[in-house]
């Protein structure tokens, strides 16, 4: 690793732990065998050093693009992990219901779909939204 590559290292290990909390990135980070770290000190720095440390955009920001770029791709599991991001960047639960409405309108209803049962489950998880009285 350069020089380079380890200073967006060091400059995006804070902001990814701000984001993703704490605990998850510590815990990847403590789990990751040599292969893993390789790719563990390449997020870091290319996502969260490069580009989250491009103070051009603000984290909220950044987050609701994280959503909608993560429902067109339909990566699930990330978009688990970044409504929570995106809840401890600040986001209402009603601006990510529309980014999700706005992704699902461009994607198509199976990935919105997909994108707002992986929502759901999180934001219940957080107490950001009450289960449904029956």
């Amino acid at each position: 690793m350069s020089a380079d590559d380890e200073a967006l290292f060091q400059k995006g290990m804070p902001i990814r732990r701000a984001v993703l909390g704490a605990e998850y990135v510590d815990s990847s980070m403590a789990k990751a065998d040599d292969f893993m770290m390789s790719f563990q000190r390449a997020t870091t720095a290319i996502a969260w050093g490069w580009a989250w440390g491009d103070d051009t955009l603000p984290r909220k920001t950044r987050s609701l693009l994280n959503l909608a770029m993560l429902t067109a791709l339909g990566r699930t599991p990330e978009i688990k992990l970044h409504v929570k991001g995106a809840l401890n960047n600040g986001i209402s639960v009603e601006e990510i219901k529309a980014t999700l409405l706005h992704a699902t309108a461009y994607c198509g209803i199976p990935a919105g779909l997909d994108a707002f049962k992986a929502a759901h489950e999180v934001l219940l998880a957080e107490g950001a939204i009450k289960p449904k009285e029956k």
